[in-house]
């Protein structure tokens, strides 16, 4: 998660900060000035005064009694996604170090005045990479006071400072405006961020699926992600606004604790083993709360001992913070956001995962073949034109997290502001020995959302075999980066499909070129040899082409096999046969069950074959039990599967 660092826009903070020393200057910096182009990319306030944090207060730090959720406050920009990301952030010392760095070197010193300079850096995420961002420490003031994200404390300043280094990134203040939280705890974190509808999935009425969404939530707050959530506002007057029970619309709140709460007094309490699920939020604002059961001043604490209550940090102030049953939280909060660190290290107790990292492209060419914005599945006659990705399933079955991000754009006044394209991705799956780009549509087996957000996430099963991910714009036509990351519990040897056919090489006057393309889906089989005493047999296909030859995953105990499966041959000697032989799975030696032998000839219409299994070599054509179903595909057009 934590790779090298490359300097934002190759600024150098050691190299710039050891200048200005030498030269006594405060750094001003040439990339964001204090201006208002740095603010606005299309409104306009009056009267903005640029001020450092010592003509702001007299003792200015970066952090007052250490860093906590409760420092932030939301400023006059809507921007309460990014003071929620903060909040969450403050919560996890690992994660904020890493966004602050040397934050010791970085904090101001009463000691040694003179190595004070007005230069601060930050890192963040982007793209795959850990940008590290210099900014100044002028920041825009109204009346002497900061117009943007604040701290509780006057002198504090940490959290403006972050704010000015992530709007230099964005290209302006403005841009933070109305923007997304999943992304800043993207940003913050080099994670995967997976959104939940909670009105979607219906998680109120179903307690099942509630449990288990919980469980799910409880094990990315233990293992350091971060969550956040809001209530959607469906209309522009429903922003902001306050509901009869203290919670407000259209506003990011961060998760800060999330719990089994054990109820009772005593001992008595070990052995009840009543436990309530329950989850903390943050509102930004620093006050206005939810005031129903377990708000801060309900009855319902008295059911939770002194020693419980101390260890769950519980207060009765108005400070924004406030904790909930997870059943009302799924009642009146319509969003949830888990931004999950992705465990990668081989050193860990818990689950490590295999990531594959990819950067792609939607580009435009007039030639369909060398075309790569094909747009969304709907656009049939150009979908396949997009990006393919082949990558493999190798267990039994596999949980696959599967991550594409968008490059974001920056907003500035003559570009104006950066909007998203609407993305999504499909996946299909295909032939165990696939090395070429898919020319027709196989089996698709999952899709993701296509919305216009930066990131799109999808969890899902997969059988063991051979997958294409096809990310793609939801209109075709569209041009843009994008970021492809793949977890799997073993290596998925992901890497993108270039080209279209076997490439012409010196060696193809001599050795052949393929003339003919086959594709060889084995369906099922039926009726086989029972092989062991309870009537059943653990078959496998094995397809075999001039020396070339695909394996299928056993079937365990069944003489009736779905097997499925599908292999690709391009032929340079048509006249030779493609052979399917099916093998039962044994221990020491595994044993041969029947064979078919096929043409795979072009011309031949009928695509679909029920074949009985033969014996090897020239024995009578049906003398073995069982029967096997193909499809046969075969084409004279390399470019036509």
């Amino acid at each position: 998660m934590f790779s090298s660092v490359k300097p934002y826009e190759n600024q150098r903070y050691a190299s710039l900060k050891k200048e200005c020393q030498r030269r006594k200057q405060l750094f001003e910096d040439p990339l964001f000035p204090a201006s208002d182009d740095s603010l606005f990319y299309k409104s306009r306030i009056q009267g903005i005064q640029w001020k450092r944090p010592k003509e702001i207060c007299d003792d200015p730090h970066l952090f007052v009694d250490g860093i906590s959720s409760h420092d932030l406050h939301q400023g006059q920009v809507g921007n309460c996604w990014f003071v929620a990301a903060c909040s969450s952030l403050a919560s996890r010392e690992s994660l904020w170090q890493k966004v602050i760095p040397d934050w010791k070197e970085q904090e101001w010193n009463s000691e040694k005045p003179e190595s004070y300079v007005g230069i601060f850096h930050f890192q963040f995420w982007r793209f795959g990479q850990w940008l590290d961002v210099v900014i100044d420490d002028r920041l825009p003031t109204l009346h002497n006071q900061l117009i943007y994200c604040h701290s509780n404390s006057r002198n504090e300043f940490w959290c403006a400072l972050v704010e000015k280094a992530y709007a230099k990134l964005s290209g302006c203040y403005e841009a933070l405006d109305g923007g997304n939280t999943a992304d800043a705890l993207v940003d913050f974190t080099g994670g995967v961020s997976e959104p939940i509808d909670l009105t979607e999935g219906d998680y109120i009425t179903d307690e099942a699926k509630r449990n288990l969404l919980f469980e799910r939530v409880l094990k990315v707050h233990n293992r350091g992600g971060l969550i956040s959530c809001s209530i959607k506002a469906t209309s522009a007057a429903d922003m902001e606004a306050r509901l009869a029970c203290g919670l407000v619309k259209g506003h990011a709140y961060a998760v800060t604790d999330v719990r089994k709460v054990r109820l009772g007094h005593g001992l008595l309490s070990f052995f009840k083993s009543e436990k309530l699920d329950m989850i903390r939020m943050r509102n930004p604002w620093g006050e206005r709360e939810w005031n129903g059961p377990w708000s801060d001043t309900s009855e319902e604490w008295q059911k939770v001992s002194k020693s419980e209550r101390e260890k769950m940090g519980m207060t009765v102030e108005d400070d924004g913070e406030f904790w909930m049953t997870f059943e009302d939280f799924c009642r009146y909060f319509t969003d949830i956001i888990k931004c999950r660190l992705i465990n990668t290290s081989y050193l860990s107790i818990h689950k490590t995962w295999e990531e594959a990292v990819l950067h792609g492209a939607w580009t435009r060419n007039n030639d369909p073949l060398k075309n790569r914005c094909g747009g969304c599945i709907n656009h049939k006659d150009t979908f396949l034109q997009n990006p393919q990705y082949v990558f493999d399933v190798k267990k039994a079955e596999d949980e696959v997290l599967i991550s594409i991000q968008q490059k974001p754009k920056r907003t500035s006044r003559k570009e104006g502001k950066g909007e998203n394209l609407a993305i999504g991705f499909d996946i299909h799956k295909v032939e165990l020995n696939r090395n070429y780009r898919m020319h027709t549509l196989q089996q698709k087996v999952a899709s993701s959302i296509y919305i216009n957000s930066r990131s799109i996430f999808l969890r899902t099963d997969l059988k063991e075999g051979r997958y294409v991910i096809i990310p793609t714009t939801f209109d075709p036509g569209h041009v843009g980066e994008f970021l492809l990351r793949i977890f799997t519990d073993v290596p998925s040897d992901c890497r993108e499909l270039t080209l279209d056919e076997p490439p012409h090489t010196c060696w193809s006057g001599m050795c052949g070129y393929p003339q003919v393309v086959s594709q060889i889906h084995v369906l099922a089989a039926a009726g086989l040899k029972n092989q062991d005493s309870q009537g059943g047999a653990d078959p496998y296909v094995i397809i075999k082409c001039e020396g070339q030859k695909v394996r299928s995953p056993v079937k365990k105990n069944t003489v009736s096999p779905e097997f499925d499966v599908k292999g690709l041959f391009y032929r340079k000697k048509p006249g030779q046969p493609i052979i399917v032989q099916i093998w039962n799975h044994n221990l020491i030696s595994d044993e041969f069950l029947g064979l078919v032998v096929l043409t795979g000839d072009p011309s031949d219409r009928q695509t679909v074959h029920t074949l009985h299994l033969q014996d090897k070599g020239n024995r009578r054509s049906n003398d073995l039990s069982g029967t096997i179903t193909v499809r046969l595909l075969s084409s004279n057009i390399l470019t036509n599967v």
